[in-house]
C-alpha cells in the first residue's frame, strides 16, 4: 500500500495487526499464520534442533523448514501448520466462543500455554 505523501513522516499508530496496516486481505488469517510459525521457530529454538533434524519431526524438507522459519508461508495453509505443531508434539486447541458485548477488533487469536 503506497503512502499518500512521501514527504509524510509523520508516526502513526497501528492496528495491532501488521497485515491489516499494510493492505493484505485476510490480515486476520495471515497474523494468526505468522503466530504459529513463530511458535514452530521457538520449539525449534528450544530444541536446539538444525533444519534437518526439525524437518525430520515435521516430515517435510530442509528448504520448506528455511522458506518457512524465513516467513515465506503464504501458500501454506492454517491447517497444515497446525499439522506441523501437532508433529512437533504440541497439542492444538480450537476454541469457538460466542460473540459477546465486549469483543477485540481481532477475531482471531493465539495463545500459546503458559501465556
Amino acid at each position: 500500500m503506497a503512502r499518500e505523501n512521501k514527504n509524510d513522516d509523520s508516526i502513526r499508530h497501528g492496528s495491532g495487526n501488521v497485515f491489516a496496516d499494510l493492505g493484505f486481505s485476510e490480515p486476520d488469517t495471515h497474523l494468526l499464520k505468522a503466530q504459529l510459525v513463530n511458535r514452530i521457530d521457538e520449539i525449534v529454538t528450544e530444541r536446539n534442533l538444525t533444519q534437518v533434524q526439525a524437518a525430520q519431526a515435521m516430515g517435510i524438507s530442509q528448504p520448506d523448514v528455511s522458506r518457512l522459519l524465513k516467513g515465506q508461508f503464504r501458500e501454506i495453509s492454517l491447517e497444515r501448520i497446525m499439522r506441523l505443531l501437532t508433529r512437533l508434539g504440541c497439542d492444538v486447541d480450537i476454541v469457538i466462543k460466542l460473540p459477546g458485548r465486549k469483543r477485540a477488533n481481532s477475531i482471531i487469536h493465539l495463545k500459546a500455554a503458559g501465556s
